[in-house]
């Protein structure tokens, strides 16, 4: 089947490109949204990890005047995704996220950030247990913001006050935790059970097994999911060593993408066309879907968001304009390889 475009919120990186690196270029941001869009992607967030304050403003700095002087950002990148440093620091939580840049959230320094931005901020992960977490969440969704919950130990108390203050999303659910939780109050099952939470899911058998997968996805519901890939510059690249924010971190044959201890991961190769394959492959969900789930979904997903900034995201004439026309005539069929 064809689709309008698939939608990515959260990717770190593409085809040898780190949207982390201070010294991104547009040209090279070109190369990786070009790769994206053979993919089948005709909109993204660029995410950037976390980092120190003084670090993060000239992450930021460098992608921002990526997007805007390049090619294809102003088209498909309506805004950003920050994920961190307002996260849990606490081993098994923090995945391959610097524990010691992490803080409590820091409303001041968000407004501050983006000030000088030409696209807003449009997704804020958080894990909102930390000190003033929920007066965040609530701060940031009357600014406009959707936030998300991930590399969190919230509790149901403090997933429902999260939810209740306007929090909508599960960043990576099931990733960002230690392989031990406590018995039942513990922060998956939280999350599972929170309706006004939709669970972002990476879809590649690394992060999460096939079959966990499926469990998640009906538990949840095929229309409370949304796929994303948390591809980091390693996605549609060989096995290799390659830079990312700052790490060396490895591709491995068999598609994981390893931390520098060589055991944690640190992101993924996955393009989001495949994870969409993948799911109809696991017969977890049909093509229509997967596919509803990897574009409809998460553009849905911003709709309050993209209304509040004044941005109107169109996949149908974004897709076939005449700056996107050479790109997404060589866009696959998402049919089941």
């Amino acid at each position: 089947m064809q689709t309008e475009g698939l939608f990515d919120l959260q990717v770190n990186g593409y085809a040898g490109i780190d949207f982390n690196d201070v010294g991104l270029t547009a040209s090279r941001l070109d190369i990786a949204l070009e790769a994206m869009l053979a993919d089948g992607v005709t909109g993204c967030l660029p995410t950037l990890i976390t980092a120190p304050p003084e670090t993060l403003r000239a992450r930021f700095a460098a992608l921002d005047s990526a997007v805007r002087n390049s090619k294809l950002g102003p088209l498909i990148v309506p805004g950003y995704h920050l994920e961190g440093p307002f996260l849990n620091d606490h081993e098994g939580y923090h995945g391959c996220h610097p524990a010691a840049a992490m803080r409590d959230p820091d409303v001041a320094m968000v407004t501050e950030m983006e000030s000088s931005l030409s696209r807003p901020i449009l997704l804020l992960t958080i894990a909102p247990e930390r000190r003033e977490g929920v007066a965040a969440v609530a701060h940031w969704v009357a600014a406009g913001k959707t936030v998300a919950i991930a590399h969190s130990a919230a509790n149901f108390a403090t997933v429902r006050a999260a939810a209740d203050a306007g929090m909508s999303l599960s960043t990576h659910m099931g990733n960002g935790l230690p392989q031990v939780l406590p018995k039942l109050d513990n922060t998956l099952l939280a999350q599972l059970a929170e309706q006004r939470l939709t669970a972002c899911l990476i879809a590649d058998g690394v992060h999460i097994p096939p079959e966990a997968l499926r469990a998640l996805i009906t538990l949840k519901g095929p229309k409370n999911c949304i796929l994303v890939t948390d591809a980091v510059v390693a996605a549609a690249m060989p096995a290799g060593t390659y830079d990312f924010a700052g790490m060396d971190v490895r591709l491995l044959e068999g598609g994981r993408v390893v931390q520098p201890s060589g055991t944690g991961l640190a992101g993924s190769a996955l393009r989001l066309d495949q994870a969409v394959r993948n799911l109809v492959d696991w017969t977890i969900a049909t093509p229509e879907t997967a596919v509803k789930m990897a574009g409809p979904a998460a553009r849905a997903a911003l709709s309050r968001t993209m209304a509040h900034h004044g941005i109107v995201l169109d996949p149908g004439s974004i897709s076939w304009s005449d700056a996107l026309e050479p790109h997404v005539s060589r866009m696959p069929s998402l049919a089941p390889a």
